[in-house]
């Protein structure tokens, strides 16, 4: 059988991932899946930078204003979604492009990992976070050899989020599970028909700064402060506010840029590690 080429368009934030999506869909016959954990949130549209449906362009896109921001919406529950879209979008002879930047959720597809529904335990959290990295790590061997040996293989065994999230799991389960043909037959058979071509987009650190900054600029000048207090008024929490990059008290153009800039170093920290990206400098991309 032969496989279905699928493009993802990836880089950090303020690279021109989405627009050149649109063009490349236009050119291919494609539809677009968003990869980003914020524009799956209602609401969110100028302070996550999100598409409009002028510059959708007619083109299909998926995973974008899904759930309401009140509400978590974990990587498994973009799995199962993503993948669906997948296969509808295979089934109507039309080629599947992944857009974004968030490398979670861009994994979540690409490399097939089963993300057990394992509800949170505080209890357990709260004791765990209080041990180092190192011990935590240690505490994970024992439970899971094979997730610990994962962790330390990404150079990850100072993420103290990601090793607790583990153990709860392997506590819960007795083991991280690993994908398998018959976990989940949708996944498994669109992953399969799928060759994953992915496409980096970089820009020089100046440039990029530049960038950063015409993008908040637009956004304050957009109604950034007044989406804020919408989303407080329909009772979006502090906390939530936070948890999406926004303080709860309006936040100043500077922090923003700061912030922006923070976040797209962590967002190509996380793609440095997928030596199946080719990159490109985003200025000198012409279709």
């Amino acid at each position: 059988m032969l496989r279905k080429k699928m493009l993802v368009i990836l880089g950090s934030t303020a690279t021109g991932k989405s627009s050149l999506a649109v063009k490349i869909a236009k050119k291919i016959n494609g539809e677009i899946i968003s990869a980003d954990s914020r524009q799956v949130y209602k609401g969110l549209n100028i302070g996550t930078g999100k598409i409009s449906k002028k510059e959708m362009k007619g083109i299909p896109h998926h995973l974008i204003d899904v759930v309401s921001p009140k509400k978590k919406f974990t990587v498994a529950e973009y799995q199962k979604k993503a993948i669906y879209a997948i296969a509808e979008i295979i089934k109507r002879s039309k080629v599947p492009i992944i857009c974004g930047g968030t490398g979670f959720y861009i994994d979540a597809i690409t490399k097939g990992t089963v993300f057990p529904e394992v509800p949170p335990n505080a209890k357990l959290r709260k004791s765990l976070y209080s041990k180092s990295a190192i011990a935590l790590f240690e505490y994970l061997k024992k439970l899971d050899p094979r997730r610990a040996k994962d962790i330390k293989n990404k150079n990850e065994i100072n993420n103290k989020v990601r090793l607790i999230r583990a153990i709860e799991i392997a506590k819960t389960l007795g083991k991280v599970p690993k994908l398998h043909s018959d976990t989940n037959s949708v996944m498994a058979e669109s992953v399969s028909l799928c060759n994953f071509i992915k496409i980096g987009l970089y820009l020089p650190p100046d440039e990029l700064k530049k960038k950063v900054e015409k993008r908040v600029k637009k956004m304050f000048n957009d109604g950034l402060l007044n989406e804020i207090k919408k989303l407080k008024k329909s009772g979006v929490s502090e906390k939530r506010l936070k948890e999406f990059g926004f303080e709860y008290n309006s936040p100043t153009y500077e922090k923003v840029v700061k912030e922006t800039i923070k976040y797209t170093k962590r967002q190509m920290t996380w793609f440095k590690r997928d030596k199946e990206i080719k990159w490109f400098n985003a200025n000198k991309i012409t279709l």
